[in-house]
């Protein structure tokens, strides 16, 4: 599954490849002026690949994460 940022801002990552994780966990954070949204998986997991580099500049819209099977 992909994992997509919700808006433009800088993403925090809070995990790395080849971590597992259950279904909600805050795998990244992307936060704008006064503004920090959490990004949750919808299911479990391995984290495959992170698409950007820390704290790097995204775009709503913008791959952040996949999350393989287990």
């Amino acid at each position: 599954m992909k994992i997509f940022a919700p808006f433009a801002g800088i993403v925090r990552y809070h995990v790395e490849e080849g971590e597992k994780v259950s279904a909600g966990d805050i795998i990244a954070t992307v936060e704008a002026t006064k503004l920090e949204a959490p990004v949750h998986t919808p299911g479990p997991g391995v984290v495959t690949q992170l698409r950007m580099e820390p704290f790097s500049d995204v775009v709503g819209g913008d791959e952040l994460a996949t999350i393989g099977e287990v």
